[in-house]
C-alpha cells in the first residue's frame, strides 16, 4: 500500500504517454514542462513509498531518479512501437529525467524541513 501513490500517477503517465494525439486534450502548455511535472509527481510519490517502508536514505533517491528515467524511456519506446501518432522524443525523456531529480530534491528539502 506504500507505493499506491506511485502506482496510480506511473498508470496516469502510461494513459498520457500512450494516448493517440487526437485523443489528447490541446492545450497551450509547453510539452516538456507537462513531462517534467508528471516525472516530479512520479518521484515524489515513490520516495514517499520509501519513506513510509524504511527511511529515506541516499540509496532511495538514486533508485527513484534510476526507475522514474527507465519508465521513461519505457513510455518513449512504447510510444514509438505502440502508437500511430505518438513518437519517441529524446528530449522528453530529458525533461522526465528533470522532473524526476527536481521531484526527489523537492522531497528532500520538504523532509529536511518539515523535520526541524
Amino acid at each position: 500500500m506504500a507505493f499506491m501513490p506511485a502506482v496510480v500517477v506511473a498508470a496516469g503517465i502510461a494513459v498520457l504517454s500512450l494516448a493517440e494525439a487526437s485523443q489528447m486534450p490541446s492545450a497551450q502548455v509547453n510539452d516538456k514542462l507537462v513531462h517534467g511535472v508528471m516525472y516530479l509527481a512520479l518521484a515524489v510519490t515513490l520516495m514517499g513509498g520509501f519513506a513510509y517502508i524504511r527511511r529515506a536514505k541516499a540509496l532511495y533517491y538514486i533508485l527513484t531518479c534510476v526507475l522514474a528515467i527507465l519508465y521513461g524511456g519505457a513510455m518513449e519506446v512504447l510510444q514509438r512501437y505502440c502508437t500511430l501518432t505518438r513518437s519517441a522524443d529524446i528530449m522528453d525523456l530529458l525533461a522526465d529525467g528533470i522532473g524526476a531529480v527536481a521531484g526527489v530534491t523537492l522531497f528532500y528539502l520538504i523532509r529536511t524541513f518539515v523535520r526541524r
